[in-house]
This record gives C-alpha cells, structure tokens and sequence, in this order.
C-alpha cells in the first residue's frame, strides 16, 4: 500500500507489527496505543529494546500525563484523536525531515571533554561508553551541544526539536532534560537550568 511517497506496510495487532519491524526496512512507525494482543505502549517498550526508530503514536486520550508518558517512554510524537489525514501526513514528514537530515562533515562531531556526540552515526559516548538514548533525547542534546552557552526557552526548545507543528506542552522539554541529565551522569551539570528562560548547554571548557 502507498500513500504519496510513502510505502506502508500494516499489522492488524502489536504482535504483527513487532514481526514486521524484525523483517522490514523502517523508516518510522505509527502506532495505536489502543491495539489487540499487544497495545501500543507494551508494543513500542520491545521496539526501543534493539531499535531507535521514529515512532508516532495516536491515542484518544490528549491528557498531559499519556503525553508525558509517551515522550519519556521515547515517542517522537503524539497525536491525539480525532485528527485529519492531512495532520498526520505533516506530522510524519516533520519527523522524518529531522531524522534523515543531512550532516556536513565540520559538525559532525561534537566533542566537549569526555562527552562525544557523533551526528552522522547519531550516536553519544560518555567517558568512551555508548549512551542509550531515545530519537527524541539525542536530538534535544544535539541541538544544546550544536548552540554551547546560547539559553534557550522552552518555546524555542519546541520549535526546534519538535517541529513547528508540535502542539505540546512545555513540560515536555523539562521531561526530557531530566532524563538527560541522568543519562548524562558526571556531565549533567553541563545541562544548566536558566531561571525565568529556560536552559542552556553550558561545558568546563
């Protein structure tokens, strides 16, 4: 099945979407919270066990703690029902956009003491070990190290790493510095909060 671009490929519970993730090429994910078998929460947890594949989710439910939720478990994003087609084809070009964009080859290492975040492998060594980080996670943190010293608002941290067509709330990106920070261990002061703006990626050296 194709829809513009896009070639789709379907599974009618979590169980038959996990088996065509392991036999199938994917560039992202959409997946229904509510789903037989396996729902979409129990079923993105074994995806984010050996991939990091941008995921989407739809649900019924737009309260702020499923949202939460969904970006701490590793959503790219959430789009909460009903919606229009013409929403989630925006959404899912918006995601991919950020995840396949292009690094040239003077940023595409970014090194601040024992912390190596490597743009064109998308990957994060702290102190020479592998960081595993949500899609979401790794883009926050690539945006701070690319902007050293700059503050940031909330607002703008949306903007930017979520896409201007983001409708969330700005606890989102508190959510996900948190869990940065513990990720980051030894460095996480290097994440520095800016009262009354927002935050800042503030290094040693």
């Amino acid at each position: 099945m194709a829809i513009g671009d896009f070639t789709l490929l379907e599974a009618a519970d979590g169980l038959e979407a996990l088996k065509r993730v392991e036999e199938n090429l994917i560039d992202l994910i959409v997946l229904d919270v509510m789903m037989p078998k396996l729902d979409g929460w129990q079923t993105l947890r074994e995806i984010r066990k050996s991939h990091r594949i941008p995921v989407i989710m739809l649900s019924a439910r737009g309260e702020e703690y499923d949202k939460l939720l969904g970006f701490e478990m590793g959503v790219d994003d959430y789009v909460v029902k009903p919606f229009s087609p013409r929403e989630l084809l925006a959404r899912i070009k918006a995601v991919l956009a950020r995840a396949t964009t292009p690094v040239t080859d003077s940023d595409s290492k970014l090194i601040f003491d024992g912390l190596i975040l490597d743009a064109n492998a998308r990957t994060v060594d702290r102190e020479g070990e592998r960081l595993s980080l949500t899609p979401k996670e790794y883009e926050l943190l690539y945006f701070l190290m690319q902007n050293p010293r700059h503050a940031f608002s909330r607002e703008q941290l949306l903007s930017a790493v979520w896409g201007y067509d983001f409708y969330g709330d700005d606890r989102t990106v508190d959510t996900h510095i948190k869990m940065l920070r513990e990720h980051l261990g030894d460095y996480r002061n290097f994440i520095v909060t800016v009262w009354g703006v927002g935050y800042k990626f503030e290094p040693k050296n």
